[in-house]
C-alpha cells in the first residue's frame, strides 16, 4: 500500500475536528468584523460632532429659543444666509437699540458663542446712514463666518448694516472686512426697512465711540 499524502491525513485532522470548534472560528471572525464596523461608526461621529461649524438646525433651534414667537420668518432668512455663505462658526445673541432719521448710531451688546472656544462678551457701535426713519430696538442674532480666533472679531465691519432681507418681521443683513463675514438677523424691524450703508464696530468692553 502506498504512503498517505500530508494533504490526505491534514484532511483527515479537520475532519475530524469538532463542529464547535468551527463554529467558534467563525463567531470569532464575526465578532472581530462588527467590532471593526462599530469603531469606525463611533469615530465618524466624534469627528462630526468635534465640528467647530454650526449646522442650520441649531441656528434655528438657538433662534427661536432666543425670539420667541417673534420668530416666524426666521427659518427661512437663516436658509438665506446658509445658502449664500454656508456654516457659520459662531454665533452672537445680544440686543441692540438704534434710532435715525437720514442719520444716526447704533450700539448693541451680547455674547459670542462658538463650539470651541466657549462664551465671550461683545460690544458693538456703528453710524447708520442712508433712508432710514423711525427708531428700532430689537433682539439680534449674527452669524459669524469664517472666525479664525475670538480676538479677530474685534474689529470695523463693513457693508449692508440695515435690513436689507425681510420676511415676516424678520430681517437680515451683510457686514464684512474682506475675510470674517457678519450675518446679522434681527426682529422688531419697525419702520427701518430702509438700505442702511455703515459698519459696526465690534470691541470687548463697551464704549460709546462709534468710530
Amino acid at each position: 500500500m502506498l504512503p498517505r499524502s500530508k494533504f490526505a491525513r491534514a484532511t483527515d485532522v479537520a475532519a475530524r475536528m469538532p463542529r464547535r470548534g468551527l463554529l467558534s472560528v467563525v463567531k470569532a471572525v464575526l465578532f472581530g468584523a462588527l467590532a471593526l464596523c462599530v469603531a469606525v461608526s463611533t469615530a465618524s461621529a466624534q469627528a462630526a460632532n468635534g465640528s467647530s461649524q454650526y449646522t442650520i438646525q441649531e441656528i434655528v433651534d438657538a433662534g427661536h429659543g432666543f425670539f420667541g414667537s417673534t420668530s416666524g420668518g426666521l427659518a427661512k432668512v437663516v436658509e438665506r444666509a446658509f445658502q449664500s455663505y454656508g456654516l457659520p462658526n459662531g454665533y452672537i445673541l445680544g440686543q441692540e437699540g438704534s434710532g435715525a432719521f437720514v442719520a444716526g448710531l447704533t450700539y448693541g451688546e451680547g455674547s459670542l458663542n462658538t463650539k470651541n472656544a466657549g462664551q465671550h462678551s461683545v460690544y458693538w457701535q456703528g453710524p447708520s446712514l442712508g433712508i432710514d426713519a423711525g427708531g428700532q430696538g430689537s433682539r439680534i442674532m449674527m452669524l459669524v463666518y469664517n472666525l479664525p480666533s475670538v480676538p479677530g472679531l474685534y474689529k470695523r465691519f463693513g457693508g449692508v448694516s440695515g435690513s436689507a432681507y425681510v420676511v415676516a418681521g424678520v430681517g437680515m443683513t451683510v457686514l464684512t472686512d474682506e475675510h470674517i463675514v457678519l450675518v446679522p438677523i434681527r426682529t422688531g424691524v419697525g419702520a427701518r426697512l430702509g438700505i442702511n450703508v455703515g459698519y459696526l464696530k465690534l470691541t470687548q468692553q463697551p464704549t460709546w465711540n462709534p468710530f
